[in-house]
């Protein structure tokens, strides 16, 4: 099984800026233990600060891999085309968000990508990631 983890903007951050919301485990750390519990999982992993980057990794992807867990940060709420780009590849793609976007600044509530997607997780930290990748686990087709 092969699941890629896409961060989008200043996720690369995690563990430095604003650790009351995102807390202060850096991704880097957090995708090692993830690695480490699911070692029969090939766990890919890529971030960018740049939507066409985004978008060019998960058309690369979005064709060969079992799941896709996506965290568009910011992007979020801004990129028609980045959720035009997760419609139009056929790996499912979960969106997580590591705070309740639900609960914060009005202009967070719109989201671009949870239409496109299979499902979404909000608000229950780097959690949010595990969760998605045991629900890939639970649904694959044996």
């Amino acid at each position: 099984m092969k699941i890629a983890i896409i961060n989008g903007p200043n996720l690369n951050l995690l563990g430095k800026r604003e650790t009351d919301i995102y807390g202060n485990k850096p991704f880097d750390v957090f995708f090692s233990e993830l690695q480490h519990k699911y070692p029969h999982i090939h766990l890919h992993y890529f971030q960018s600060n740049v939507e066409g980057e985004l978008i060019n990794e998960l058309q690369k992807i979005g064709f060969e891999f079992d799941g896709i867990i996506f965290n568009p940060g910011g992007y979020t709420h801004t990129s028609v085309a980045i959720g035009d780009a997760i419609a139009a590849i056929k790996t499912p793609v979960i969106e997580v968000h590591i705070s309740n976007v639900h609960a914060r600044e009005d202009f967070r509530k719109l989201s671009h990508i949870s239409g496109k997607s299979t499902g979404s997780i909000f608000g229950l930290g780097l959690k949010g990631y595990e969760l998605a990748l045991e629900w890939f686990v639970a649904t694959a087709v044996k």
